[in-house]
């Protein structure tokens, strides 16, 4: 399976889609606000750039697309009127996602933004140009030396491809504690391949002095196979193995199926990135967020496990759905996320759980 083929959040505003089902995502962006907007306000009076290019990696489709880029401009803006600057940059956006994403939903939210910009802006608000890149973000995406800033959110815990020898990891999706040493290991070469990459990728396009901030599903923990970081994917194959045993599923597709993904820690970060030595890293952050952030909290129940429970599969199923179906077949998904909602709500109703966010703020070096 080529992942760049098939990996894409579901698009649409429908009751499975990521536009209505990333709250969490859009939670993770306002908890690491302070950390871009510091990036930003750092670039820009180092340089006061008469055009800032501005990249949001991995933007998807949804409320969420145009949010990081609409603070950015917000935060120049408001140091410029601090600064008693006349003239306003102008903007230069690249918005990146793989083929795959619903790149038309963002391009018809576009005029609206910009008119929401200029009311609240005034007069002086630079033009906004914005661009649609797709293409892996493991591959060069822009101009040499034309990016000011960088930012991606819950997007790099994706793997460029799912690791080989992944029909070892038997009965599992993802890493676990049952998963054979090859395996774990296969998986954190791919990240360190990728990850690579990319920081090799944006040290080309980035100017001098330019900023880079990505947020990253990770963990706390130096274990790869700890709870914090496998357990979301182990209920899901647990709700796979039901299937298997009630003939829905063939057991050889179960232990032929693995997700494209790796959830590194802070250390394991800073490893890759003094590796690749064209970053200094200014911040590395974990913070924690609920599953149950993933609810929409206008229409749950306050006390409801059962419903923070299907919240949880809805927000699943619109990010790994695409995955699922490429492998299964459609004609289990409904079937599997109503199970795969039974155990979250089980599950949550006895115990703590949370994601933990990884965030690192870099300078590329001169």
């Amino acid at each position: 399976m080529k992942v760049s083929e098939v990996l894409h959040m579901n698009g649409g505003i429908g009751d499975s889609s990521y536009a209505s089902n990333s709250l969490i995502q859009r939670e993770v962006i306002f908890m690491t606000k302070a950390i871009a907007e510091e990036a930003v306000s750092d670039v820009y009076c180092s340089m006061f750039p008469k055009t800032l290019c501005i990249a949001d990696l991995g933007c998807s489709s949804g409320p969420n697309t145009l949010l990081v880029v609409t603070q950015t401009v917000k935060t120049v803006d408001k140091i410029r009127k601090k600064l008693c600057r006349q003239s306003s940059p102008e903007f230069q956006i690249y918005l990146n996602d793989l083929p795959g994403n619903d790149f038309n939903s963002i391009f018809r939210s576009l005029p609206r933004v910009q008119e929401e910009l200029k009311e609240e802006i005034g007069s002086e608000f630079g033009p906004c140009f914005f661009n649609g890149v797709p293409g892996s973000f493991y591959s060069r995406l822009c101009p040499t030396s034309t990016l000011h800033f960088v930012h991606s959110s819950y997007s790099l815990m994706w793997l460029s491809q799912v690791p080989k020898g992944v029909e070892m990891n038997k009965e599992n999706i993802y890493l676990a504690s049952t998963s054979p040493p090859s395996v774990i290991n296969a998986y954190y070469e791919q990240f360190q391949k990728d990850f690579s990459m990319f920081l090799k990728c944006r040290s080309e396009e980035l100017v001098s002095g330019g900023r880079m901030v990505l947020t990253i599903l990770g963990r706390k923990s130096e274990d790869p196979t700890s709870k914090e970081c496998c357990y979301i994917w182990d209920l899901l194959a647990m709700a796979l193995k039901q299937m298997v045993s009630e003939g829905l599923i063939e057991e050889e597709k179960l232990n032929s199926f693995g997700i494209p993904q790796y959830t590194p820690s802070p250390l394991e970060l800073k490893a890759e990135v003094e590796k690749e030595r064209s970053f200094s890293i200014n911040r590395l952050e974990a913070s924690e967020i609920n599953w149950a952030a993933c609810g929409n909290k206008l229409y749950s129940s306050d006390d409801s496990f059962k419903d923070d429970g299907y919240n949880v599969a809805k927000c699943m199923r619109s990010v790994a759905e695409p995955l699922l179906v490429r492998h299964f077949g459609e004609s289990i998904m409904d079937k599997l996320f109503h199970k795969y909602g039974e155990i979250l709500s089980d599950c949550m109703s006895k115990e703590e759980t949370k994601f933990v966010n990884v965030t690192i703020s870099m300078t590329k070096r001169e």
